[in-house]
């Protein structure tokens, strides 16, 4: 766990950013609060970060400043997604997702005459891990019934999808982003998604 966060001092450093930006960011929510961590040090309270989330957001912010005024960045970096809909034929027109993954989400929960964000949101991560070759369209209604089943009780929260596979039997939960999880000898994590920056880059696609 230690080796995956970094000091509040040491992000400072490495990034060139300053402490009022920092805070300034985390106020306008470009910065989740819990990424936030307090953790009693030799020298008293600290704060850390976790490190491959902080740095990502933070080389992202700085991509993206320059076009975008910070509440413009919120909206787009904001785990809530906003008020979409859409039908099949226009999310395959403007090629968010792939006829592949939006005939297995059909296959899955059925029909529907229009898609929310969040029906989109399931469509793009099974669609994102179908092009990986993560996992097969078998699988990929598995992925679908979790997020289709569970996915609302962690929304607005930063939570992981993870997708495991032992002696060819798959199943994949949902968890909070920090927890840290131990699977069985020979359980495979074969992809850990996190769904915070799934809606990031959804949004993203979507206003291009």
């Amino acid at each position: 766990m230690e080796n995956n966060l970094i000091s509040k001092k040491d992000l400072l450093d490495l990034t060139g950013i300053s402490y009022g930006q920092l805070y300034r960011w985390k106020r306008k929510a470009l910065i989740p609060e819990d990424w936030f961590i307090r953790k009693s040090t030799f020298t008293g309270q600290e704060t850390f970060f976790p490190r491959e989330k902080i740095l990502s957001r933070i080389d992202k912010i700085k991509d993206m400043k320059e076009d975008a005024s910070l509440d413009e960045l919120a909206d787009i970096l904001s785990p809530n997604p906003g008020d979409v809909h859409a039908n099949k034929d226009e999310l395959l027109k403007e090629k968010i997702v792939t006829e592949a993954a939006m005939n297995i989400f059909v296959e899955a929960v059925g029909e529907t005459d229009s898609f929310d964000f969040e029906k989109i949101l399931f469509v793009y991560i099974l669609d994102k891990m179908l092009q990986s070759g993560e996992i097969n369209s078998d699988e990929g209604k598995i992925l679908i019934k979790t997020l289709d089943g569970y996915y609302q009780s962690f929304e607005g929260k930063n939570c992981d999808l993870i997708f495991i596979r032992k002696l060819g039997v798959s199943t994949c939960l949902i968890v909070s982003a920090q927890n840290q999880i131990q699977f069985e000898s020979g359980a495979k994590v074969v992809s850990r998604q996190n769904i915070s920056s799934c809606i990031e880059e959804l949004k993203q696609r979507m206003s291009q």
